[in-house]
């Protein structure tokens, strides 16, 4: 996809480069949602790929002077999407495997202890997660988790389809696992360094 009749891709890169925000502003409009796509087939989460995004302009803006050197922007903006990606994936991987080499090192008591903080943890972002979902979402989820309705049940309290409880739940839930896995790797670490320490 070419950016418009206006702007060449050399001339818009040119402009950012110069620190043009309208010019990025741009880019952004015509690539985020390529991003986006090439983060969600390789993540399979909106929340991390929604993240992806965020991250990938605010690396080109911060590096928008090398912008200039790049031939065939929309191949090395694909690259850098799923290294990015890649990157994310094996850091989330290294964290769950320290995890659970810790909890087969540590003492009996110490590991009691280190599960009870972790399971706060979980619980207290599984909580914010839950608040940052959209309203319907967040409706049907505490209603099959907090109510436990069934999904026909809340069919038929909202007056909708059966179908459409079932796609707001995987939703919910696809949120909830991203959100919950990026978040409890920072928790993690807090909690691994006063531990190990």
């Amino acid at each position: 996809m070419k950016i418009d009749a206006l702007h060449n891709e050399a001339e818009l890169l040119t402009e950012i480069a110069a620190g043009g925000e309208k010019a990025f502003a741009t880019l952004f409009h015509w690539y985020r949602d390529k991003v986006y796509s090439a983060a969600f087939r390789l993540t399979h989460s909106t929340f991390l790929a929604e993240e992806v995004v965020q991250d990938i302009f605010l690396k080109l803006w911060v590096k928008r002077e090398t912008l200039l050197e790049i031939v065939g922007f929309e191949d090395y903006l694909f690259i850098m999407t799923r290294n990015h990606v890649f990157s994310t994936l094996k850091r989330m991987a290294r964290q769950q495997q320290l995890v659970d080499d810790l909890q087969l090192e540590l003492p009996v008591g110490e590991n009691t202890t280190y599960n009870r903080i972790i399971d706060l943890e979980i619980e207290e972002i599984v909580h914010q997660a839950v608040e940052l979902l959209p309203a319907q979402q967040k409706q049907i989820y505490l209603m099959s988790r907090e109510q436990e309705l069934k999904r026909d049940e809340i069919a038929k309290k909202l007056r909708i389809s059966s179908e459409t409880v079932k796609t707001h739940l995987a939703r919910a839930l696809r949120h909830i696992r991203a959100y919950s896995k990026l978040k409890l790797e920072i928790a993690i670490s807090w909690v691994l360094f006063f531990l190990v320490n």
